[in-house]
């Protein structure tokens, strides 16, 4: 009876300790779902892609579908994290009392052409003239004799509000063909003759032509300034009662190992380097 009785109790103490241990390594690892501004989405993938090195417990997926996108579904609660190129104010239906914002860099936006236009800089007025259609041949802003095709971004895009309220007035572009992302308006513009639109920085590449602006070039030190004055702040949203796990990464994303390092090499912009602020109403001081 002794013997049963020792060979019950020992089974019991190796159940309690695998249970023990199964719970530790549920404690440890952390799922994270991370949706919105494909502008930020690049840095955000780097930073989760070190995160997970260094924490074997966690794994983070990254997803783009825009700023609008990210908001609505942290404000639905559906994902972990919304990214976004916007205050959460400037966009309609999202309730700014359910969630917090986390700003975590400054992204640079910039008009592009195919390097045929021949077009390297315009004025505001001209930018504004070819995305509103009253100027529609690349000869007209002292370019190649070739019509432009304007590519815009799709509603409820961070990087598109961002871009009207810059550079728009008011006005209303003329209806184009709409992409939901700066990965396929960068690829669009580099492979269609004659077109413009518009990307963020670190979407520049050697087969797009980034435009200067009155002369002002599109350049971190500019935006730094607001001499270049199409730049946002990108903004990571949580929900109030966000979890360890998600405190925890946006608190690497704002950390020096991300923030001097990553947000540089892919073209973003450390808030603690900007010489401005600039508010949900675009005022800036």
């Amino acid at each position: 009876m002794k013997r049963i009785i020792g060979l019950v109790f020992s089974l019991t103490m190796a159940a309690l300790l695998i249970a023990g241990c199964s719970s530790k390594s549920a404690a440890q690892s952390s799922k994270l779902t991370i949706v919105g501004s494909t502008a930020l989405q690049p840095l955000i993938e780097q930073a989760a892609k070190q995160y997970q090195e260094s924490n074997s417990g966690a794994s983070i997926t990254v997803q783009g579908g825009g700023s609008g996108t990210g908001l609505s579904q942290i404000q639905n609660g559906s994902v972990s994290i919304g990214n976004s190129d916007v205050f959460a104010s400037q966009v309609s239906g999202i309730n700014t009392k359910k969630i917090v914002d986390h700003k975590v860099a400054v992204v640079g936006i910039t008009p592009v052409v195919n390097p045929d236009t021949g077009v390297t800089n315009l004025s505001m007025q001209q930018l504004q003239d070819i995305f509103t259609g009253k100027v529609t041949n690349w000869q007209e802003v002292g370019g190649k004799d070739r019509a432009i095709t304007v590519i815009n971004r799709a509603k409820g895009s961070g990087t598109r509000i961002t871009f009207e309220q810059s550079v728009m007035n008011g006005q209303t572009a003329i209806k184009s063909q709409e992409q939901d992302s700066n990965g396929t308006v960068q690829k669009l513009v580099s492979t269609t003759s004659g077109s413009i639109s518009y990307v963020a920085f670190s979407y520049v590449t050697a087969k797009l032509q980034a435009v200067s602006i009155d002369n002002v070039k599109p350049t971190d030190a500019n935006v730094k300034t607001n001499q270049w004055k199409i730049w946002a702040y990108e903004h990571m949203y949580t929900t109030k009662k966000a979890d360890v796990s998600t405190k925890k990464f946006i608190k690497y994303v704002e950390s020096a190992k991300v923030q001097k390092t990553l947000v540089k090499k892919l073209g973003y912009i450390s808030i603690q380097d900007m010489k401005v602020t600039k508010d949900a109403a675009n005022q800036v001081k």
